[in-house]
């Protein structure tokens, strides 16, 4: 067995001499994109703790229930416990890309006993049976000369840094979800809340307007369009209260629970908080922080690297294989020298004629590599006009907000004028029932804007990719470094299943 020891050692020297092999194909870098930041940062593997990634934007709107389910849906949600099933199979293929590199090693041990007939038939002769056992040592080495498992091993990093990119993207969208589905939500209890109070406010008119007919002021018509105003009050109620409970069983379902089983929410919502700056810095900033930005450049990456490992196809491997051990007829004899073998074997494999199919694969590689590049510009000019949207919509908003403000407190004048009046017979109903009716159509149309204004402020975080009061530190310039890892306490838990745990990601 000395001897096999002595192969194993000088096998691996062999490897160390022909480890430092070149690398075929391109080299990533960021391209050139309209926010002029041509920087390349490689994304680190961020810890998934929401307040970590995010920033934590959604507690900005300073509603404590709201955060609360922000919580329970980040713990509970289904489509995150599929997102995290993902970058978990995308870390096992990184493991498998990186195992490729290192030389492999097996073992083997057998027990033969064959029998074969006599060359030569001779009467009452036969062949003797014979036993022979086995036991050996095998070890194998692929010689990355040209690069081929070094490239799959950076294009499998790359494909988990767009993987958890995608999840942080998820995290973003369904935070906003559950935003939005609050929102609307409130806004339907508030609207519910207007008509009801509509209801009583019109009820009310009805017994003026009753009163007056009995002391023979007004005809019945007045009567008629009075009942009527009410009743078309009473059936606006039923619509609020479907969309009501639609939004609520929306909402359960984000927080992964049974629809129709949650409490009542307040139907409050804190007024948006004023815009704080924004800096100007931010087109250049979205390239590391917005998640899909970073998903499509770590996918562009991942193909390039692919094209260099398609180009290495083309060129010769060289492999590295070596095995020793003992065979002998007597098991007690496995161990003897003189029972001793082992072997040696230097192989280099070159495809001479694959009829283009390997040139067919760089030029397919390459075409990948640029639809990709077009992806990423793509998603780069689409966030930074999701940016300009979102600030434009809602700094219009919070001007049309004030005017309605004004809207409405004269539209309650209005209304609360034409009922003194009309009970002194100096106006009709018909003026009654329009004051009315602007009165509630301004009280709705704020709410509904307040809500819009929610919405805006959720698509800004959103464009922006979390809150952008929280300064992020980018990973240094140039190559990954694929061998070197931080570990990283990962804590959020999904039932039984961790939606994250603790992983090695690279730096």
């Amino acid at each position: 067995m000395a001897r096999a020891h002595l192969l194993t050692l000088s096998v691996a020297g062999v490897l160390c001499l022909v480890f430092g092999g070149c690398m075929l194909g391109p080299d990533y870098e960021r391209p050139d994109t309209p926010t002029g930041a041509d920087s390349f940062h490689w994304a680190p593997a961020e810890t998934a703790d929401p307040n970590t990634i995010l920033g934590a934007w959604w507690r900005t709107f300073g509603d404590p229930h709201l955060n609360d389910l922000v919580e329970q849906a980040l713990g509970q949600n289904y489509d995150l416990a599929i997102a995290a099933a993902n970058v978990l199979e995308a870390e096992a293929l990184l493991a498998q890309s990186r195992g490729a590199r290192l030389p492999t090693l097996d073992y083997s041990a057998g027990r033969t006993r064959s029998k074969s007939p006599l060359t030569t038939p001779i009467p009452g002769f036969t062949s003797d049976a014979t036993t022979s056992y086995t036991h050996q040592l095998n070890i194998s080495y692929i010689a990355d000369l040209f690069g081929r498992l070094r490239r799959s091993e950076r294009a499998a990093w790359a494909d988990l840094a767009a993987t958890q990119a995608s999840r942080d993207a998820l995290i973003h969208t369904i935070i906003a979800q559950v935003i939005r589905t609050r929102v609307q939500i409130a806004t339907q209890q508030r609207l519910l809340a207007v008509a009801q109070a509509t209801t009583e406010s019109r009820r009310t008119t009805l017994e003026i307007v009753e009163r007056r007919y009995g002391q023979g002021l007004v005809g019945p018509v007045d009567i008629y369009l009075a009942r009527e105003n009410i009743a078309a009050a009473r059936a606006a109620e039923p619509q609020l209260k479907q969309s009501l409970a639609l939004a609520a069983n929306a909402l359960d379902v984000l927080l992964g629970r049974a629809p129709a089983v949650a409490e009542p929410m307040p139907r409050s919502l804190p007024e948006v908080a004023a815009l704080p700056p924004v800096p100007l810095t931010v087109p250049a900033a979205l390239l590391d922080r917005r998640p899909d930005v970073r998903a499509a450049e770590m996918q562009l990456a991942a193909a390039t690297e692919r094209i260099g490992v398609s180009i290495a196809q083309m060129y010769p491997d060289l492999t590295l294989s070596a095995a020793g051990g003992y065979r002998a007829s007597n098991f007690d004899a496995l161990t003897l020298t003189e029972n001793e073998l082992y072997s040696l074997t230097l192989q280099a494999l070159a495809p001479i004629f694959r009829g283009g199919q390997l040139r067919a694969q760089v030029g397919a590689a390459r075409a990948r590599a640029q639809r990709a590049a077009a992806g990423y510009a793509k998603t780069v000019l689409t966030a930074m006009r999701e940016v300009e949207d979102a600030l434009a919509t809602e700094q219009l908003l919070q001007q049309r907000l004030k005017e309605l403000d004004v809207r409405l407190a004269e539209a309650r004048r209005a209304e609360v004028l034409a009922t003194e009046r009309y009970g002194r017979g100096a106006e009709t109903i018909l003026t009654v029932l329009e004051t009315e009716r602007r009165r509630l159509l301004a009280e709705n149309e704020r709410i509904q804007v307040q809500g819009q204004l929610y919405n805006a402020r959720i698509d800004l975080c959103l464009a922006l990719g979390g809150d952008w009061s929280i300064e992020r530190t980018a990973a240094p310039a140039g190559d990954p470094p694929i061998r070197d890892h931080q570990e990283q306490t990962q804590t959020v838990e999904h039932g039984s299943m961790r939606l994250w745990r603790n992983a090695n990601h690279p730096d």
